[in-house]
């Protein structure tokens, strides 16, 4: 379902399951949280996650969908596959990337906004679809859209589960970087983030989180402030007298 590849300190995820347009069933999620723990293991300063031109992915295999009605357990499995999948991705140890190409729709929109950035091509495009079928969407992901895009805007993609393009998607702050050529925009992001300190980006990404959170003021986030400043690390880096 996912093919983990590295190239030097960057680590690519691509969802590998064209014939059923990237559909992510449940082992697929369990494979997800592995392949992120793999990333990171393998020393990957940047996780960057892509599906391909035809469809970043269709969400979660709806395929499965018939199983649930009549088996409780399976259900509750479900949700914690998916959500062990997204959370590893939002906890990562690295920066991470969506590269959207193509349609992204319903529990994929989770997943790339457990990202820290998103990159969309001209051909992205983006559905929140729960309504369509009778179902919900975990309270995680809802209170991640609204961070994003605001309780109006998250009503909207819920509500109507209308297809967005790209253009609006980032009008609407789901989406971070257009770009013309998503795999040129990715080489300069990730080129970016590994000539950067890995120490500092940690931190930062750390009050990121804690922003988005509501968290104005944070004692560790104060210590950190002060502990890099004693780092060799800053050391290295300063201009040579």
């Amino acid at each position: 379902m996912f093919e983990l590849t590295f190239e030097g300190e960057v680590a690519r995820l691509r969802l590998a399951r064209p014939e059923s347009r990237n559909a992510i069933p449940l082992a697929g999620w369990q494979d997800l949280a592995r392949r992120v723990a793999e990333a990171g293991e393998g020393g990957a300063r940047l996780l960057l996650i892509s599906g391909d031109e035809k469809a970043f992915s269709a969400g979660a295999d709806i395929t499965e969908f018939p199983a649930l009605p009549d088996d409780p357990a399976a259900r509750t499995a479900f949700r914690r596959a998916m959500r062990a999948g997204i959370e590893a991705v939002a906890e990562a140890p690295m920066p991470t990337a969506a590269l959207i190409e193509g349609p992204c729709y319903g529990a994929a929109v989770a997943l790339v906004m457990a990202c820290d950035l998103r990159v969309a091509g001209p051909r992205a495009a983006f559905a929140i679809t729960p309504a369509k079928f009778g179902i919900s969407y975990p309270q995680e992901d809802v209170h991640r859209l609204v961070a994003f895009v605001g309780q109006g805007q998250a009503a909207r993609l819920l509500l109507t589960a209308r297809t967005i393009d790209a253009a609006e998607a980032a009008r609407i702050g789901l989406v971070d970087i257009l770009a013309e050529d998503v795999a040129a925009e990715a080489e300069a992001v990730a080129e970016a983030i590994v000539a950067g300190s890995a120490t500092s980006q940690a931190a930062l990404r750390r009050a990121i989180r804690l922003a988005a959170a509501g968290v104005r003021s944070d004692a560790e986030q104060d210590r950190r402030f002060e502990a890099l400043f004693g780092s060799e690390e800053l050391a290295a880096r300063l201009p040579r007298r």
